[in-house]
């Protein structure tokens, strides 16, 4: 490896910490945005986190496509990735445009679920072929989808949705459909329609992967 493609992964590497540390910061922001109650207006903290952690997804995306080592491998991922991490909701206030505050609400999510995707993205880098480390990579990533689904549904749905009286609520109707249980809460909003379609997609995706794992796990220690 020469030096400069040395020193290129050297900052790869710092960006990916710090994208990891920017998605912890950023959800567990929201979950205090989420559940304090105030559905009226998000938060002037939140925003001024949100709009930081932004900027660093932005920059990660930028290195990326702007460094021909990163930019041939995931030219599509990334720039979807840079478009995805603009802060909507600052641009909007900053041009004086209204918009209706539950829009600003399900726009801040936007971020979040951006979160997810750099999140992916480090698990890939973190793992690097080990197979030991993949079942980690499924279980955090099926985690976080599940989390941020009950955030969503929560946001969407409480005070119109005569079942749903509390945050740990929408996190019981989550993990029930992940599993592809089901759960006697019924969403009643477009959001929550969404949500509750796309959470038994992703449970059926991975939680096939999880038992192919185990049963590869199991077959390798008997052949040993």
């Amino acid at each position: 490896m020469t030096k400069s493609n040395e020193a290129l992964y050297r900052i790869a590497n710092a960006f990916n910490y710090i994208s990891l540390a920017s998605s912890i910061v950023l959800l567990i922001s929201i979950s205090f945005e989420v559940t304090r109650g105030d559905r009226d207006i998000l938060s002037v903290w939140y925003r001024a986190v949100q709009l930081a952690v932004c900027s660093v997804f932005f920059a990660t995306a930028l290195f990326r496509l702007i460094t021909p080592q990163y930019r041939r491998k995931h030219w599509l991922r990334d720039t979807i990735f840079a478009l995805a991490s603009i802060p909507y909701i600052d641009i909007l206030q900053w041009s004086g445009i209204s918009t209706i505050q539950s829009h600003q609400r399900l726009i801040a999510f936007i971020p979040v679920l951006i979160s997810i995707m750099a999140t992916i993205v480090i698990l890939e880098w973190l793992i690097e072929g080990k197979r030991q480390r993949l079942m980690a990579a499924y279980i955090l990533t099926v985690t976080m989808f599940t989390y941020i689904s009950a955030l969503l549904f929560y946001e969407c749905e409480i005070g119109v949705n005569s079942h749903l009286q509390r945050f740990g609520d929408a996190l019981w109707w989550a993990w029930m459909n992940v599993t592809t249980v089901g759960a006697q809460i019924f969403p009643v909003t477009t959001i929550g329609k969404v949500v509750c379609v796309l959470l038994p997609i992703m449970g059926m995706l991975f939680f096939p992967i999880f038992t192919v794992y185990i049963s590869g796990y199991y077959d390798k220690k008997g052949a040993d």
